[in-house]
């Protein structure tokens, strides 16, 4: 019996079956290799999620992981977050005149519709307005290290001295020209001190009475305060908790502010060694991010040291970073 003449001059059918099987096994070896490869990437991702250990080579991994993530968003999620890729520079680096240096913390209080910083070295809270004009400068005493401000409700708001690991509620009106917090209400942590790495953002969450606060780093850390300001409330009725949800997966190398949304529910943290904010759900899982290097979302140049972070409730971004610029995004 005759094999029926091959399609290849040249070479036979028993050949060809040869050369075709080669080719499938490359294919497999080759789809086995990527599959490996992702699963490596996963795992190290996975690992290094684990727990709060400050692992900076892998932070590559899950920003690279939350970039993709973040391409392929459905609509309804990105309507239902801040929602960070839509943001463009509006004010960009403008020297907050007056101030020499060290402006650390943001937030915007909605009674003013303006912003309080403060600074550390000379302990001051600056008023700002929204386009990063000096409004007025309050002498601070009674704190060795303050490194964040929050608006809490009229007229009050609660700042950390980040050495002592201390919140301090302290009250400004339109009288106020200076301030000595030495015998405020306030609430000393304590918690893991090392010197210059610790308190560094305040977030508040005013329906849930939740005040977020921000460990710089070794170990990076958000703790949820409720029960401070008492406001009348017994000390009893302070709990402090750890979110492990909160900075497990973070790709951040420290923390520097935070920013609680109140429509969303949703927590901003921003590190300056990343240089980057990122978005967490109401999970503790983080789901869109935003670049501070130059030419993302419109900067000429990168953002340097940035310190404090806070939205107004137009939906506005502002960013203030040492050596004291004021940065403004909208979308």
């Amino acid at each position: 019996m005759r094999l029926p003449p091959s399609d290849t001059p040249g070479k036979t059918p028993e050949v060809l079956a040869s050369s075709s099987t080669v080719k499938h096994g490359k294919s497999r070896l080759l789809k086995s290799y990527a599959m490996v490869s992702l699963l490596v990437i996963f795992a190290v991702i996975a690992w290094s999620t684990a727990g709060n250990d400050f692992k900076p080579w892998a932070n590559p991994f899950i920003r690279s992981a939350l970039a993709f993530q973040q391409m392929t968003t459905a609509d309804s999620v990105r309507q239902n977050a801040v929602w960070l890729p839509d943001f463009q520079v509006e004010i960009d680096a403008k020297p907050i005149v007056g101030v020499k240096d060290d402006v650390s913390g943001l937030t915007y209080d909605p009674d003013r519709r303006s912003l309080f910083a403060v600074t550390n070295k000379r302990p001051e809270i600056i008023e700002l307005s929204l386009d990063g004009d000096v409004l007025r400068r309050i002498p601070l005493s009674g704190v060795a290290d303050p490194e964040a401000i929050e608006y809490i409700s009229p007229g009050r708001y609660v700042i950390t001295d980040e050495r002592r690991q201390a919140v301090i509620e302290v009250v400004i009106d339109e009288t106020t020209e200076r301030l000595d917090v030495q015998h405020n209400s306030q609430v000393a942590i304590g918690i893991g001190r090392n010197g210059n790495l610790g308190f560094e953002g305040l977030a508040y969450d005013r329906a849930g009475g939740r005040l977020f606060v921000a460990k710089e780093r070794d170990p990076m850390q958000i703790y949820e305060i409720t029960g401070f300001p008492f406001a009348g409330r017994p000390a009893s009725a302070l709990q402090i908790h750890d979110n492990p949800a909160y900075t497990k997966a973070l790709p951040l190398r420290d923390l520097s502010s935070l920013y609680f949304d109140a429509r969303t529910g949703h927590l901003l943290a921003l590190s300056d060694e990343s240089r980057l904010i990122v978005e967490l759900d109401k999970a503790g899982k983080a789901i869109s991010k935003m670049s501070l290097r130059a030419g993302k979302h419109g900067l000429k140049r990168k953002i340097p040291q940035a310190e404090g972070l806070a939205m107004d409730d137009a939906g506005k971004l502002y960013v203030v970073s040492e050596p004291n610029l004021f940065y403004k995004f909208s979308r």
